[in-house]
């Protein structure tokens, strides 16, 4: 199957060079964490990349039923549903073990949750290249 011009640009494609962008970003905030011991840092960057995170649960949700996924291209926002849900539960059930923090400023994340998102940033990236790269590789015709 060749492709020209610019029908590869399309809303899926879109979508997916996003979401790898945001697996960067998830992998970027897990750095962020070990430096500082799993305190929250106080940079403009992972503000911005956490409140993006939250965010692409939603937009995920949502290109789910707005734009037409190929069914390879639907494991993408599927995955990432399915790890934002498991992480909220996750950390939820580590923190508690810990002790919930008056305040914000005394939240320490625990290491296995940097291990579970930096974990999940890589096989989603990989999964995200994959499905990209998919409309030019034989494999998948």
């Amino acid at each position: 199957m060749q492709i020209s011009n610019l029908d590869w640009l399309t809303p899926q494609f879109i979508y997916i060079a996003f979401s790898a962008v945001v697996a960067i970003l998830i992998w970027i905030e897990g750095e962020m964490l070990k430096r500082t011991a799993g305190k929250l840092p106080q940079s403009a960057l992972f503000k911005f990349s956490s409140l993006l995170d939250t965010a692409w649960f939603f937009i995920s949700v949502l290109m789910l039923y707005v734009i037409d996924l190929t069914p390879l291209a639907i494991a993408v926002p599927a995955a990432y549903g399915l790890y934002t849900v498991f992480g909220w539960i996750y950390g939820t059930r580590l923190l508690r073990r810990r002790g919930i923090p008056d305040s914000p400023k005394d939240l320490v994340i625990p290491p296995k949750y940097i291990a579970y998102s930096q974990s999940f940033a890589l096989i989603f990236l990989a999964l995200c290249l994959l499905v990209l790269v998919s409309p030019w590789l034989t494999i998948f015709d």
